[in-house]
């Protein structure tokens, strides 16, 4: 075994803690990793960046991910990607999100796509996708919006930088679902909202519910998503609001809502969800006010009480 590592199959199980018929499995389909061969015979050698990458492999399927998801994230390729042995802190080490927003925010200010890309894709392999969301994503975006509105960023960075984070969160969301949830959520914005961030954070919330979502993104007018619920037949609908809405349009666009949820179980969140919460409290809709938890406890009972009623 020479200084940089070469491993027979064994050791790097007991290294990286996955049994040697998942090391072949994964070798065999995935091509995750590409061992040397002994001359001459069949054995396996492992090297120290093979070890690396298998240990950022497992930790992915270990957060949720399908292996083969897992597999095609850590093929991605990228010219100036650091070595399989130095994937970064992760965000448990103290400082650690505001180093990735910083390498984040480094490369959207030097208007380069391929650092950014860099830098997001490190950001997902640290952390689990509720944290990687709420500590790196979001807030690097809204230090973007406001470097943009102060006029220190151009039009073109902040869009350059939402299109690749926006993408980065909906592939994150994708692959941390359950095949087989126990309930099923609809999320969309208002008609005309067209800020879709705070829409992925009570996405990630409510898989971490154990929750099949579906989203139906920014701008949703009533009537479509009147067809929605009638096709999808959601446990529960969630509406993002961000803006100020006027008083009387308020009113018949919440009662539009009200009607197109047909009896389904829905609630209304954002920063604009307060201005119009007694709209929406009339019109039978709850309001996501307080910690993730008050939310989903008062979701638990309403949908409670609802099943109780089909029995009576």
């Amino acid at each position: 075994m020479s200084a940089s590592g070469r491993y027979r199959i064994r050791t790097v199980a007991e290294m990286t803690g996955v049994p040697a018929a998942t090391l072949r499995a994964w070798e065999r389909r995935y091509g995750i990793p590409a061992p040397e061969r002994t001359p001459g015979s069949s054995y396996r050698l492992f090297s120290d960046d093979d070890v690396a990458l298998l240990r950022r492999m497992r930790a992915l399927c270990d957060r949720g991910m399908a292996p083969a998801e897992a597999a095609a994230m850590l093929r991605r390729p990228s010219a100036e990607e650091p070595p399989a042995g130095s994937p970064g802190p992760a965000l448990a080490g103290p400082g650690a999100a505001e180093v990735f927003r910083g390498r984040i925010l480094d490369a959207v200010r030097r208007f380069d796509p391929r650092a950014l890309d860099r830098a997001v894709r490190e950001a997902l392999l640290a952390g689990t996708a509720r944290e990687v969301f709420g500590e790196v994503f979001a807030p690097a975006l809204r230090e973007i919006g406001d470097g943009w509105h102060a006029g220190e960023l151009s039009v073109a960075q902040e869009h350059m930088a939402s299109e690749r984070i926006e993408t980065a969160v909906r592939d994150l969301l994708r692959l941390v679902q359950s095949d087989d949830p126990k309930r099923r959520v609809l999320l969309a914005c208002f008609a005309e909202e067209r800020h879709v961030l705070p829409l992925f954070g009570a996405a990630l919330d409510f898989v971490g519910w154990g929750y099949g979502v579906t989203m139906l993104g920014e701008g949703l007018p009533p009537e479509d998503l009147a067809h929605a619920v009638l096709a999808l037949e959601p446990d529960v609908v969630g509406l993002s609001l961000t803006r100020y809405v006027p008083a009387d349009r308020a009113e018949a666009l919440i009662r539009a809502y009200a009607g197109a949820c047909a009896g389904t179980v829905w609630v209304v969140g954002g920063a604009g969800a307060q201005a119009v919460a007694a709209l929406v409290t009339r019109a039978g809709g709850l309001v996501a006010d307080g910690a993730p938890d008050d939310v989903r406890a008062a979701l638990e009972r309403h949908l409670q009480g609802r099943e109780d009623e089909e029995v009576r």
